[in-house]
């Protein structure tokens, strides 16, 4: 029995990163939100600005995590060797 697999297309695959972003979203900058509660209320005596600097730290992470998902050229270390083709031609 061999199973045909039919390949994903383009859509899926940005769909997929897409709702992997929106999670990573959520969760960093509701990860951000509760520290920031926590500090404030232990901390600061219930000042609002450690709420919103954790939300914002948590909302950047997720973002510079969203960004490296989608341009691969963005992670440090790696390295685009162009194509030969497009050399030639040039």
């Amino acid at each position: 029995m061999s199973e045909t697999h039919k390949p994903t297309s383009s859509e899926d695959i940005v769909g997929q990163k897409y709702d992997r972003c929106l999670a990573d979203f959520l969760v960093k900058a509701g990860v951000g939100f509760s520290v920031g509660v926590v500090a404030s209320v232990v901390f600061f005596r219930r000042r609002t600005w450690p709420i919103a600097l954790a939300t914002g730290f948590g909302a950047g992470a997720a973002y510079a995590d969203c960004d490296r998902s989608f341009n691969p050229a963005r992670v440090p270390g790696t390295r685009i060797i162009p194509n030969l083709d497009e050399l030639k031609a040039k």
